[in-house]
């Protein structure tokens, strides 16, 4: 139709000019480009409107098409929304830190003689799990596994019997034991009672390991207490209150801490289940206070104060004070009693980048000083780190930690920590299998160095430490048992006292760590 609707055109134009031969030649290339621009202007709305009810259809499927897009994706939403309330909303963030290690033991007896072990490999896998169902309101676990390879526990009374070997542990059901390190629930708010004052409330496995300092050489971000007076798994809560609103001091908070670190209560199928026990010890609880004035992340300081009551020791020692030896059999009785509170208090101060720009490598150095006490409140009839009276310990701790010489992200560090007679902090989850070097009754040394292998993904570290004992009773618990101090030079050399006091102790340890 086109053709002939163009044949037309050129049928009439050929008319046109044929009619006009009195026109010059140019006269008549003028109307006739005249009359064809008429006639593709005709064309042209002829084709509009031939092509409207075709474009006003097509807008019709095309809407249409948008509906149906929408629904399907409003099907879709409503779907995912069933889905994620039935699965608790968004899924729980989990995170991986693992660790292969290696340490060199060697320890030396009060009366000489040695006690080593050149390679003692073990793993530990930390799985972190976080999940927030509002902005106010979080959930915060970590499940932990720590063993020695190729053995579920290393039993002193018979370390070589078969019930150890872990051969068949993840195969076998006869092992109901999981280890929750941390699991708590953790509330915050920008506003307390219409204060503006910033604070957290949680309840829970607290996490109590790894505070402030003792962060440093372990490679981990800290939790709360200072641990030069507390590292221990605790079950309790807390409340944190932010002060910079009110005293115009960058950082500044206090903390309040309550816990219980053991249960009085009756075994299951006891006649009375999980009542109070009428046994030798009580129910062991600890309170404390925890206050950051100043933290500008350069300059920072701390203080800390805690009590707990009802702490415990054995009822006696196996060794008989008088002749030096253990105790005829069944004389020994190792279950617990309590036997009276101790009072804690530290105080630090820290420099995270030392000077105003004076070099890069100071710009990245750490240079800290702490202090603490204890102050022990024995109870009436019992006695306390071999006193019946109040006996008062202390210790100061200082060290550095500067960046590697080798890579960017590296770094080295250099420890020093003294502790009195009568010092005693509750460290027991210390990250030192040689036992807590902050609880050390005499001087301590530690150097470390942390290198990054990819990124801060795989990390290798190297640590050596060295303790060396000017009393016994370091490690051991708060009666005149387990705790009293006894001068390492004092110690009976010929006797099984001499032959279990440690009067020197280090470890070296290698590490390769993957966090992610």
């Amino acid at each position: 139709m086109n053709q002939q609707f163009l044949g037309s055109i050129l049928a009439a134009a050929l008319i046109t000019t044929t009619a006009g031969a009195d026109d010059t030649l140019m006269q008549r290339f003028d109307k006739m480009e005249k009359e064809m621009n008429a006639l593709k202007a005709e064309l042209a709305n002829l084709r509009a409107e031939k092509s409207a009810p075709i474009v006003a259809k097509q807008a019709v499927v095309e809407e249409d098409e948008k509906k149906s897009v929408t629904e399907d994706l409003e099907d879709i939403h409503e779907q995912l929304t069933t889905l994620n309330k039935k699965t608790n909303g968004n899924a729980i963030k989990w995170d991986v830190d693992f660790r292969t290690s290696v340490d060199n033991l060697n320890y030396t007896m009060a009366n000489g003689s040695k006690q080593i072990n050149d390679a003692l490999f073990s793993n530990r896998l930390w799985l972190g799990m976080n999940y927030a169902a509002t902005k106010n309101l979080s959930f915060t676990g970590q499940l932990a596994y720590n063993k020695i390879f190729g053995q579920r526990s290393a039993s002193p009374d018979n370390p070589n019997s078969p019930d150890g070997f872990d051969w068949v542990s993840s195969e076998s059901a006869y092992n109901d034991t999981l280890r929750v390190r941390s699991a708590y629930f953790f509330y915050n708010n920008d506003t307390f009672l219409g204060l503006n004052v910033p604070w957290t409330f949680s309840v829970g496995r607290r996490p109590s390991t790894e505070g402030h300092l003792i962060n440093l050489r372990d490679d981990m971000v800290a939790s709360s207490p200072l641990s030069h007076t507390v590292n221990v798994e605790f079950d309790g809560a807390s409340a944190k209150f932010g002060m910079e609103g009110l005293t115009g001091l960058n950082g500044s908070y206090f903390k309040l801490c309550a816990g219980r670190g053991m249960s009085n209560a009756e075994p299951r199928f006891n006649a009375a289940p999980y009542a109070i026990s009428h046994d030798t010890t009580n129910s062991v609880d600890m309170a404390g206070l925890i206050l950051v004035p100043y933290d500008d992340k350069q300059y920072s300081t701390g203080f800390q104060y805690t009590y707990a009551n009802n702490l415990i020791d054995t009822v006696n020692s196996p060794f008989n004070p008088l002749t030096g030896n253990y105790l005829a059999a069944g004389l020994y009785d190792p279950s617990f009693t309590s036997v009276g509170g101790l009072h804690t208090a530290t105080a630090f101060a820290m420099v995270n980048g030392i000077g105003e720009g004076w070099s890069e490598y100071l710009d990245d150095t750490i240079l800290f000083i702490s202090g603490a006490m204890s102050k022990t409140n024995p109870y009436e009839g019992q006695g306390m780190l071999g006193s019946h009276d109040s006996q008062t310990g202390y210790s100061y701790w200082i060290g550095t930690q500067m960046p590697s010489l080798m890579s960017e992200e590296g770094k080295w560090g250099v420890e020093f920590n003294h502790g009195s007679q009568y010092w005693r902090p509750i460290t027991y989850a210390e990250d030192t299998l040689i036992g807590s070097k902050i609880a050390a009754r005499g001087d301590a040394y530690e150097v470390y160095f942390t290198e990054p292998l990819v990124d801060d993904i795989l990390t290798f570290q190297l640590r050596y430490t060295y303790i060396k004992y000017n009393y016994t009773g370091s490690n051991g618990f708060f009666g005149s048992s387990s705790g009293t101090p006894m001068a390492i030079s004092d110690v009976p050399s010929g006797t099984d006292m001499g032959a279990n006091a440690v009067s020197k102790a280090q470890d070296i340890r290698a590490y390769i760590r993957y966090k992610f």
